[in-house]
């Protein structure tokens, strides 16, 4: 008899039959999917990552293979033999196999299983926790394994992409010199030098400007990266990178690599052509705009600043507004809700919205539902002057029916609550298209940020480029300073980030010395960089886009953990191999470590 794996090779996967196929001799491996006994003929829904077949055993095909085929359960590991016949009445258009089944005359259980924990359906309820615990069943679900055949292709389509472009795939070293800034490190202990510890590499971004000093011109790498932070849904502690760094390069050579390589990616993995250039909005007028600086540009609804307007009639006596403008950088802006959409807000969901604007640290949130001849009802500021109120109405776009929300205080507070009111209402409103793709570079960066302490950091990292035309401010005015930097946004997400570098020691040293650190702080954590930097540095630039994200938003996954093959929880842990966990007393030993008690 015929024996599988050596004599009865596989000659299709099992989503790839179809009625032409009709009368051929197949073999299939696979799981059992479901199984129905429809008295006297068994048939089994067989899976693979390929998709499903259907497959029947029938006494009068082969009474053998239809014996064994009623030991069959849920997710047995099988192969079957025999020919391909057309449905006829029966077909499924649900199945892209539909029209077929495969009348089987020759069955092995290569394994048998037990019954799973839980369904392995794309519409699956059983809660994460469990699927965690057994994540090598959760992959087998379609809209799983869809997910990764995508990734796949992601870095297959990279990897050409890039190759074809004249880049390098070269890796870099997974632990590092520990350089405080930035993350917080992973630290790895050395057991032949004791008391002195690796980091895990946040990014490659030093070596890379290394290679670019060593001549390379042109490095990307898929890369691992590490960051000890708390985590939520978008963020995991281990995550991979497309990073790749260029040589004699300005903003927009590098922006245009990256463009291409979206339009290849979306072309490959989704079979859609993506208009290019993408637009490029700068920070001032995304946050201006959109009171992000991820702006989701598939709908409208634009903030305007009324700054001016108010200042002009000095308040239209309200004293809050008067207030506002009182205070050193204070801004009011608003922005304008439909008559169409405005409708469907209740008085009760106007004030659920004064709460959702306090959880971004707003005192409240100002609004006005306008009505006939241009008058405000529903709104707080019962005192303002005719003149301000005809005069917002104008500067708005505002008409009978629409709803007016207006914020005011500091511009960061100011521009994040009503961004982030702009986007909870598209959500909640259903003004998002589907399957629409607006991609935008993000440019113009601060060069600097203030932390919580009020000191001065990197807004992006230490070694990137002033713009020229700003250099002049660097010790007066840092703040006002604007960075070789931009972002690459889609559809409100941010998936890719980069900057021009510094290549001259001198603005380096400027730029350190803004960030508060001496000579001696910056040899003791960039050192190698800055003697590398001694030797003839070119121009360089590069960029760094999230593998991760870009998967989601191919896959239209909900979450990270749907496109990361083995996923933390949000407590770090691995929930399938119960990582992390204790190690023994000697081990400790061995590299030199007391625990605290």
């Amino acid at each position: 008899m015929p024996e599988f794996l050596v004599d009865l090779k596989r000659t299709h996967d099992c989503g790839a039959l179809r009625a032409t196929d009709a009368g051929q001799r197949v073999v299939l491996f696979g799981w059992v999917a479901a199984r129905r006994d429809h008295g006297g003929c068994v048939f089994i829904d067989l899976r693979d990552r390929g998709g499903t077949t259907q497959v029947v055993f029938e006494p009068q095909t082969s009474a053998d293979a239809h014996q064994k085929a009623g030991e069959l359960r849920r997710e047995y590991c099988i192969a079957v033999a025999g020919t391909v016949a057309e449905r006829g009445g029966h077909k499924n258009p649900n199945m892209a196999t539909g029209e077929v089944e495969v009348k089987a005359d020759t069955l092995t259980i290569f394994s048998t299983a037990e019954t799973p924990p839980f369904e392995l359906s794309d519409d699956i309820k059983a809660d994460e926790s469990i699927r965690l615990k057994h994540r090598y069943l959760d992959l087998r679900r379609p809209a799983l394994q869809r997910n990764f055949i995508a990734r796949s292709q992601i870095y297959q389509t990279t990897r050409r992409y890039l190759a074809d472009n004249r880049f390098l795939e070269i890796e870099t070293p997974f632990m590092v010199k520990y350089t405080p800034g930035g993350a917080r490190n992973f630290l790895v202990p050395s057991r032949l030098n004791p008391g002195q510890f690796y980091a895990l590499a946040e990014s490659p971004q030093i070596f890379k400007q290394l290679f670019m000093v060593a001549g390379m011109d042109r490095y990307f790498q898929i890369v691992r990266c590490f960051r000890d932070e708390d985590l939520r849904l978008d963020r995991q502690p281990e995550f991979t990178q497309i990073d790749l760094e260029m040589s004699f390069v300005t903003e927009a050579d590098v922006q245009n690599v990256v463009e291409g390589l979206m339009a290849a990616l979306w072309k490959d993995v989704l079979g859609l052509e993506i208009p290019r250039p993408f637009p490029r909005l700068t920070y001032a007028d995304a946050t201006g705009k959109y009171g992000s600086d991820k702006p989701d540009l598939r709908f409208e609804l634009p903030l305007v600043d009324l700054t001016d307007l108010v200042g002009r009639h000095d308040g239209g006596g309200v004293g809050l507004l008067q207030a506002a403008l009182k205070t050193p950088g204070g801004v009011v802006k608003g922005w304008r809700l439909p008559a169409a959409q405005a409708k469907s807000l209740s008085r009760a969901d106007l004030d659920k919205l004064e709460e959702f604007a306090k959880g971004f640290g707003a005192r409240g949130l100002a609004r006005a539902r306008v009505g006939e001849g241009g008058a405000w009802a529903q709104s707080p500021m019962k005192t303002m002057s005719d003149e301000l109120r005809r005069g917002i109405n104008e500067a708005a776009g505002l008409a009978e029916g629409d709803l007016l929300f207006l914020q005011f205080g500091a511009r960061k507070l100011v521009n994040a609550v009503l961004g982030g009111l702009r986007l909870h209402l598209a959500t909640k409103l259903d003004l998002i298209p589907k399957n629409v793709w607006k991609f935008c570079w993000i440019t113009d960066f601060p060069l600097f940020e203030s932390n919580e302490e009020g000191k001065l950091v990197a807004a992006h990292h230490p070694f990137t480029s002033p713009n020229p035309d700003d250099l002049e401010r660097l010790e007066t005015d840092p703040a006002s300073v604007r960075a070789r930097a931009y972002d690459l946004v889609l559809n409100g997400s941010e998936i890719a980030g980069g900057s021009i570098r510094i290549h001259r020691s001198d603005v380096q040293a400027r730029v350190f010395r803004a960030l508060g650190l001496s000579d001696e702080e910056a040899q003791l954590k960039f050192g190698f960089l800055l003697e590398a930097f001694k030797y003839g540095p070119p121009p360089h630039g590069g960029i760094a886009a999230g593998v991760d994200r870009l998967s989601m938003l191919l896959c239209g996954a909900d979450s990270l953990r749907d496109v990361i093959a083995f996923p933390k929880t949000q407590k770090g842990t691995d929930l399938m191999t119960d990582a992390p966990g204790p190690v023994t007393r000697r081990q400790l030993d061995e590299l030199h470590i007391a625990l605290k008690e």
